[in-house]
């Protein structure tokens, strides 16, 4: 069990957040791609095996298809000159040979393509699974520097561009390696000089593949990047397009928006046209390979150093030998694209998390709601500090109000105290206990916390409220509802409790939202309540019943309530007044009014506001 810590400042704790820089490298993704792999071993075993197999009968079955041909041949001459015929029988056998061949040639094909397809499937899937619990164990630092579309690319477009690759490229590109192997074997079987003659033209299509695989990679990457920046876009003018047409704004925002779309198209034309020169330039190798093949042929059949049928099934494989080569490169780009995905996925699947849990856990079950910050200091930047030296002793049942100008740090302490981020220096104990040695979640489980932008999730207003404290009965849900004064105007909905709400919340008020979030916090039972701009949302005398309610919900709960209005906190224990992340003041409200500071300042000028208003 961990002991209780003094209040002396700690520099040893909360170390700030770097978010670690991977290489954009085509090999070390394609390493990590095969690793990652590792789990479905078994499976690209079998489908190499079913690739091998179909290979071998497709390659096998143009000599075999040689022999009838030489059959007929020889048949033919023997019958010119008089002593022998064509044995039909024979060559009968060799097509029935020729044909199951190609069926079984066919079918590991297409299972090869069956359980590749799962195998592509499996991965979607346990990758999402990964990227959503990954989400989950970033710090907020980390999506201070993505919008929601950036994020939500990772999980959506570049998994599938992913899963799409493997599905149709790589299995192309397993059955095409190992047919070229084949295809060279038997190729050399056959004739080692014709195999060398068609061999000197693989060097020049390799090299021309890797020079376009190193120059078009970058605008792979680049067309997976501002995919996410477009996608980012879409997203912010969608759930902002009241604020965006309110301000005329439309105009702004096409504009920012066609320039990422003008980065996307350039990114994408580049990757695409350089990866399309591949099939055509491997085709134009191949046909020079085949002419060379074809002269070489007749050459060596009329020195009787090899047979017609022989000729004819070198032919069929040299065919076959351009068809995967063009095949590869024209599935190349797919797979540079899948490789750009991958390494935007597994930077994020790599990116810091969070500390892990405590090696001796406090016991969050002990928690009774006093609070104290020892000299905190904080920013969200390095260069920047927010908190300084923010230092207070806060007795459990304590209704704790924070005031201060915009900017002054007040959302900020309440963020430390939730510990969506950690102190930089100092620290913040929970009934003597480091925040930082609480499990998250344990330590959160004690808290109930009600933002001034309201959340609501697509479901049942039953279901919103009972997010709270998902063990809780419709009759504590109800109570809790009565409590915020959300009960009334939840009956006059079509279902009452069982009303859905849209994704948008739309379909109810921005103050009903508020009010639910309050009841939701209820339901919770805290033992600490953080109400940041709670009753902004609602209209004057709904927020007045609130407030009656919050004296008997507050009871036995220490409460930390930020609010712009401070006519609302008026009865709070202790006002703490902020100014440039500093305590300035701190007393109740007929203290400081009669001082005359800052506070009463902050005060009378809202006053004076209202009657200029």
């Amino acid at each position: 069990m961990s002991q209780k810590v003094n209040t002396k400042p700690s520099r040893g704790h909360g170390g700030r957040f770097k978010k670690g820089e991977k290489a954009k490298d085509f090999k070390g993704t394609v390493k990590k791609l095969f690793s990652y792999l590792g789990k479905y071993r078994f499976s690209i075993l079998v489908v190499i095996l079913c690739a091998i197999g179909a290979m071998i009968f497709a390659v096998v079955s143009p000599k075999v298809l040689g022999n009838a041909t030489t059959e007929i041949f020889n048949g033919i001459v023997a019958k010119i000159r008089g002593d022998g015929t064509i044995d039909f029988v024979k060559i009968r056998n060799i097509l029935i040979t020729v044909l199951l061949m190609y069926t079984a040639s066919g079918v590991l094909q297409w299972l090869q393509g069956f359980i590749m397809a799962g195998v592509t499937q499996k991965i979607s899937y346990r990758m999402r699974k990964e990227l959503s619990e990954k989400i989950h164990r970033l710090p907020m630092r980390y999506f201070d520097g993505f919008t929601h579309g950036e994020i939500l690319s990772r999980i959506t477009n570049d998994v599938d561009t992913l899963s799409m690759g493997l599905n149709q490229s790589a299995t192309q590109v397993i059955y095409g390696v190992v047919t070229i192997i084949g295809l060279i074997v038997m190729m050399l079987s056959i004739s080692v000089k014709m195999t060398l003659v068609i061999l000197c033209t693989v060097p020049l299509s390799l090299l021309f593949v890797a020079l376009v695989v190193k120059h078009s990679q970058k605008y792979f990457l680049a067309q997976q990047k501002y995919l996410g920046v477009a996608n980012g876009q879409v997203e912010e003018m969608y759930g902002g397009h009241t604020v965006l047409k309110a301000f005329n704004g439309e105009q702004r925002a096409s504009e920012d928006f066609e320039k990422s779309n003008e980065q996307l198209y350039q990114s994408a034309w580049k990757s695409q046209a350089l990866s399309g020169l591949m099939h055509p330039v491997i085709n134009f190798v191949g046909n020079l390979g085949y002419a060379a093949v074809v002269i070489f042929g007749a050459y060596l059949a009329m020195k009787g150093q090899i047979t017609v049928g022989n000729i004819q099934s070198f032919v069929q494989y040299v065919r076959s030998f351009t068809m995967p080569l063009g095949q590869i490169a024209q599935v190349s780009n797919m797979l540079q694209s899948s490789v750009a995905a991958a390494e935007r996925i597994f930077e994020f699947l790599e990116a810091e998390e969070e500390e892990a849990m405590p090696a001796h856990p406090a016991p969050a079950e002990e928690i009774e709601g006093s609070v104290q910050f020892a000299h905190v200091h904080f920013g969200y930047k390095e260069n920047k500090e927010i908190i300084h030296d923010f230092s207070a002793n806060i007795p459990k049942g304590t209704n704790v109000a924070i005031v201060g100008p915009t900017g002054a740090g007040k959302t900020t302490i309440i963020k430390l105290l939730m510990r969506f981020y950690d102190v930089n220096e100092g620290a913040i104990l929970a009934d003597g206990y480091d925040l930082r040695d609480f499990v998250r979640s344990e330590y959160r489980s004690n808290i109930a916390m009600v933002l001034q932008d309201s959340w609501l999730f697509s479901g049942t207003v039953r279901e919103n409220i009972r997010y709270g404290n998902l063990e809780a009965s419709d009759e504590a849900v109800i109570k809790a509802a009565k409590a915020a004064h959300a009960h009334h105007f939840i009956m006059q909905l079509p279902d009452g409790y069982d009303t859905m709400i849209d994704e948008e919340a739309t379909n109810i008020s921005q103050g009903q939202k508020q009010l639910l979030t309050i009841a939701r916090a209820f339901l919770a039972d805290p033992k600490i309540l953080i109400l940041d701009e709670a009753t902004s949302s609602v209209d004057t005398a709904t927020e007045q019943e609130i407030q009656r309610a919050m004296k008997e919900i507050v009871k036995g709960r220490t409460t930390f309530v930020i609010a712009h209005r401070l006519s609302t906190i008026k009865n709070a224990d202790v006002i703490f007044v902020l100014n440039n992340g500093d305590i300035v003041e701190k007393g109740n409200h007929e203290e400081l009014m009669a001082r005359g500071g800052f506070y009463a300042e902050l005060y009378n000028s809202q006053f004076e506001d209202n009657d200029v208003a």
